[in-house]
């Protein structure tokens, strides 16, 4: 049984949320708490498992709360932000704090039932991850030139697709931060609420050498160009004359997700075939196993994350249990793996 905090100034927040969670087989509320002086208290007394946190709060606001939280005391967080551009900033700062999971908070206290099917996922996925504290690397900001000409011309014969969900707002900065300005044109899922993906497409751009973007719908795969599925949408690559091309696509969830990484990894099987290289990181469930293994079956190249660097082993495990995964490599060696295979599918 997962035993849950819940810090809220809204006593109706909650109330809703206590019994949402409550009616759950695996999950129980055992405190609550108006403002964080007495989330401090309650946690050495109850010693959570998990703690919701909600961002605007009395006293002291949830972020402050949680940068004191991790340093001393580091454990699983599933923050609750507002949908506002603002809100997204938040929630880069939390994951980059230690959050293990950002979610939207609803309108009102009165729609928080709605939410609390997502929540209890995203706190079986928190109690699941390890908790190191903060996730703060000290990664240079990168001023980018505009593309030349004859680079942007220069269609990409290859791509690079790479997915993630718990702990992979880190990861894909690690990532994406030793990758070198030239690698074929790059898609980004992971799994994050609408708005929130352009933030943290922003804040990847800040400190890679590739220019990151969230994706629109109709752009060019091209060399030194990535683009991150927005929030809500299915990202797709299909094929368009002599190029690649991203598109987006509306439909149901897929492992409660959209976008999806199986989406996106199967349709780089069948838009590019042994022409590309698959990456699966951190993250809970199973999503982009199957699409990560229909790569391998495409010919493509496909990496997954190893146990040891992973935030939660879900989504890699499976990958690797289904045969989808040629080669197993941790987080501080996964750019020079993604480069070195890359290279190989130019001989």
């Amino acid at each position: 049984m997962i035993s849950v905090l819940v810090v809220d100034d809204s006593a109706t927040v909650r109330r809703v949320i206590t019994e949402g969670l409550n009616r759950t087989s695996d999950i129980r509320v055992i405190g609550s708490a108006p403002d964080p002086y007495v989330a401090r208290e309650k946690i050495v007394e109850l010693k959570p498992d998990v703690i919701t946190l909600d961002v605007e709060m009395p006293r002291m606001d949830g972020i402050s709360f949680l940068a004191k939280l991790m340093q001393h005391r580091p454990m699983p967080v599933v923050v609750i932000s507002s949908l506002t551009p603002a809100g997204s900033e938040v929630a880069m700062r939390a994951f980059q704090l230690g959050a293990v999971e950002v979610l939207c908070k609803p309108g009102s206290a009165y729609d928080v039932s709605d939410a609390v099917p997502r929540l209890a996922r995203a706190i079986r996925a928190a109690a699941m991850a390890r908790c190191n504290g903060p996730r703060l690397t000290a990664l240079p900001l990168v001023d980018k030139s505009p593309l030349p000409v004859t680079r942007l011309a220069k269609t990409s014969d290859k791509i690079l697709a790479l997915g993630a969900s718990t702990g992979g707002t880190e990861a894909l900065r690690e990532v994406l931060s030793k990758l070198p300005g030239d690698v074929p044109g790059m898609v980004i899922v992971q799994h994050m609420p609408p708005m929130f993906t352009a933030s943290f497409a922003q804040s990847l751009n800040r400190t890679s050498r590739v220019q990151v973007t969230e994706a629109k719908g109709g752009e060019p795969l091209l060399p030194g160009l990535a683009y991150v599925a927005p929030g809500g949408h299915h990202l797709v690559v299909v094929r368009n004359g002599a190029h690649y091309q991203v598109e987006l696509r509306d439909g149901p969830e897929v492992h409660y997700q959209r976008p999806a990484v199986d989406i996106t990894f199967m349709s780089v099987a069948k838009a590019a075939g042994a022409n590309a290289v698959g990456v699966l990181l951190t993250g809970m469930g199973q999503d982009g196993a199957a699409g990560l293994k229909a790569m391998r079956t495409a010919g493509a190249h496909t990496i997954a994350q190893d146990e040891a660097s992973c935030v939660v082993f879900g989504m890699p495990k499976a990958a690797i249990d289904c045969g989808a995964a040629i080669e197993v490599a941790g987080l501080g060696v996964m750019s020079e793996r993604i480069v070195q295979a890359l290279h190989r599918l130019e001989v």
